[in-house]
């Protein structure tokens, strides 16, 4: 048996290529019509109790330091008072949303804050532009 160094081996891929191309369009026939259901249990609500929405407290302060809150205005320096007595009226679970001048210093929005905290409520956000 003599063999031809000089042969270039051919490598015909045309059957490989036509059977991966209708796996292929097998995959994408089938694979909208898998579905995946896992069975749970889901717990049943309370029918007898409503939630009711609580309204959320503005607090605005500007950059001269004058604090609005709900529409009523305050001084900075006798806020902690006023608001401690104000807070009295209003649900402690209700949010507060505190926006503030950028221009003002930190410790001014840190002491309004702190009274907030003070009078008893617990979810403070601060307001952000953006």
């Amino acid at each position: 048996m003599n063999y031809d160094w000089n042969e270039k081996p051919e490598l015909n891929i045309t059957p490989l290529v036509d059977v991966m191309l209708v796996l292929l369009v097998v995959l994408m026939v089938i694979a909208p019509n898998i579905i995946f259901e896992e069975n749970i249990k889901l717990p049943q609500g309370s029918t007898t109790e409503q939630l009711s929405k609580i309204p959320p407290v503005h607090i605005t302060i500007d950059k001269e330091g004058s604090i609005k809150v709900n529409k009523k205005n305050y001084l900075l320096n006798a806020f902690t008072d006023n608001f401690f007595l104000y807070a009295k009226k209003l649900d402690k679970k209700a949010t507060v949303l505190i926006s503030a001048d950028k221009r003002l210093d930190y410790g001014v929005v840190m002491s309004v804050l702190a009274a907030v905290k003070q009078a008893g409520f617990s979810e403070v956000s601060l307001a952000t532009n953006g």
